[in-house]
């Protein structure tokens, strides 16, 4: 069994070393555990830093990409190299590396195919006031979403086997951490969480550049997962509300229409006109995002069966032995 932990960077050369030196050679139930650097456009020395500190693998972009493209090119690297179990932490040590073993138990006993690290938000002190509640709220909305128990959804400590590597696809580019969870709901993926704790901090995070934008974001972040995953639903949800809105317009002008012998009020009938052929229209809509909805499933199946082939292959040319001569 191969585990590779991976570590997404940009420009993280005073606080990588840190995490590298707590991240563990053996983990419990892997013969081989290895460590790969996702360099995301550094302008630093990080990459230097890396390959002084013994890292494995690295790979590249060479201009920055974002966090989630990041981890999704981390996890393509990843099955490329054979492992079994990938774990995904973040270089600035903000995750207590000992809790690995931990997070990759569900994986080893079949349990789960992704476990999430469970932070103790309420007891973070680096955490203010509102980012807590933020966190929550976005958890909840993330649960409601994906149909799981997971409490701390922008964890981005997480453990997750080869196969739900191989299904796992990010549109979103701000971050990773909600849109994997709802797409693991949605793929029947397995899904689980354990407790972790986490280290000081040693510097702010890059994401919550400022509470307004990181709401601003999570908000888009998580309407978007929402369109993407549950398109009938949505634009069904607008049309038929918005359908309804002008039924009631509709309403309005026959009542006034019948008592007022037919006086006036022809701006509802121009309004309910509207609002039923907006709300018709979008209700069309629904079902022809329903329709590129399953397109997309086919696709990502495509794109799995495409991956796992080159695992077999992979695997069977790592099998093979050269040839005996005879003497």
């Amino acid at each position: 069994m191969k585990l590779i932990i991976q570590i997404p960077c940009y420009n993280e050369a005073e606080t990588l070393p840190i995490t590298l030196r707590a991240l563990p050679r053996e983990v419990p139930g892997f013969d081989i555990v290895e460590w790969l650097v996702i360099n995301d456009g550094c302008t630093d020395n990080t990459v230097d830093i890396a390959s002084d500190c013994g890292v494995n693998h690295i790979i590249s972009f060479t201009k920055n990409q974002g966090l989630a493209r990041a981890y999704l090119a981390g996890l393509d690297a990843c099955i490329r190299l054979g492992a079994d179990v990938i774990v995904n932490t973040d270089a600035d040590n903000q995750y207590n590396a000992d809790d690995i073993p931990s997070l990759t138990a569900p994986v080893l006993a079949g349990r789960a195919d992704i476990v999430i690290g469970v932070r103790p938000i309420d007891s973070i002190q680096s955490f203010s006031a509102i980012k807590k509640i933020l966190q929550k709220i976005g958890s909840t909305v993330v649960r409601f979403l994906s149909k799981t128990d997971i409490s701390d959804a922008p964890s981005g400590f997480r453990a997750m086997s080869r196969e739900a590597a191989l299904r796992v696809n990010v549109f979103n580019e701000y971050t990773y951490t909600l849109e994997s969870i709802i797409q693991a709901g949605q793929k029947n993926i397995a899904i689980t969480s354990v407790p972790v704790r986490v280290n000081a901090e040693l510097r702010p995070s890059r994401l919550l550049k400022s509470i307004p934008s990181y709401v601003r974001k999570s908000i888009v972040t998580i309407i978007r997962i929402f369109v993407v995953y549950k398109a009938f639903r949505f634009f069904m949800t607008v049309g038929l509300f918005v359908f309804c809105l002008g039924l009631l317009a509709s309403l309005r002008f026959l009542y006034y229409y019948t008592t007022a012998a037919g006086a006036g009020h022809i701006q509802s009938l121009i309004l309910a006109s509207i609002l039923l052929a907006i709300g018709f229209q979008t209700m069309l809509t629904a079902f022809l995002a329903d329709l590129l909805a399953v397109n997309r499933r086919l696709i990502e199946d495509v794109q799995y069966r495409v991956k796992l082939l080159g695992c077999v292959v992979r695997d069977q040319s790592s099998l093979k032995t050269p040839p005996v001569s005879a003497e």
